[in-house]
């Protein structure tokens, strides 16, 4: 039997982490009900004496689950490498060839996709060795699936790249549900062959392609947009160019977001 006057001057003295290192050292056999009884309320009035325990191990221990969550999309980004960053059913803005890839999973009616279409435009334009990767996620309704597949036709069309961003900043920056008249709309606009992406919606590449970016994103832990993926690391939410930034520069500086 354990004595109690020490086990509760230990117990007071050194918090909370020693009564959790009692409960996990001192087998439930090896004491007595009313010992057990005891010390659980050393336990209450301890933490009741000092609530701000409880703050601090609520805080590690979300730091430590968006530490594994972090790592384990960081693997999910080694696995899959090929595919995220260089797929050919992903469409390249940019520079083909850029030294920093950012992979963009977005939607056509999501709101804060429209916000970043700006960040991107501002990255771009300020960084000639930027790569963007963009790669349909519809995940806001009919409207956004009917619209991502207009998408990817006019991707299957426009074999040199030229008309797929003037098309993609049409329809993304326009107001209201995009969907397949507006796609197509915005399609018109940039000059592509309405007919060509008629014949080519009926493509097995269609599915083919957006299967593939659902994919990717459930095994990246990816559910809204927009997220990216940049480095090793999946960025979620329309963080902002200036955070976009930084996060390119520690990639060239030490090949991950966080140096």
């Amino acid at each position: 039997m354990i004595p109690l006057q020490p086990l509760r001057a230990a117990l007071l003295a050194a918090g909370f982490a020693a009564a959790l290192a009692f409960s996990a050292i001192v087998p439930a056999a090896a004491i007595s009900p009313a010992e057990r009884s005891e010390v659980e309320k050393i336990i209450k009035e301890y933490l009741l004496q000092n609530p701000e325990v409880l703050r601090d191990a609520m805080i590690e221990l979300q730091r430590r689950q968006q530490a594994a969550e972090a790592q384990e999309r960081a693997d999910a980004v080694k696995s899959n490498r090929a595919l995220i960053f260089d797929s050919p059913r992903g469409v390249v803005i940019g520079n083909p060839k850029g030294d920093v890839t950012i992979v963009e999973f977005f939607d056509y009616n999501c709101g804060y996709c429209k916000r970043a279409l700006s960040d991107m435009d501002v990255l771009l334009k300020a960084d000639p060795q930027l790569k963007f990767v963009m790669k349909e996620f519809p995940v806001l309704g009919p409207g956004s699936l009917e619209a991502a597949k207009v998408a990817v036709a006019v991707r299957m069309q426009d074999k040199d790249g030229s008309k797929y961003p003037a098309f993609h900043r049409r329809l993304l920056g326009t107001r209201g549900e995009a969907n397949r008249e507006r796609a197509m709309a915005a399609a018109k606009e940039a000059g592509l062959d309405l007919a060509q992406i008629e014949k080519d919606l009926k493509s097995e590449e269609i599915d083919a392609t957006l299967l593939e970016s659902v994919a990717l994103a459930d095994a990246l832990g990816i559910s809204g947009t927009p997220s990216y993926v940049i480095g090793d690391q999946v960025v979620p939410g329309a963080v902002g160019a200036d955070a976009l930034r930084r996060q390119i520069d520690a990639v060239r500086k030490c090949g991950t977001v966080s140096c």
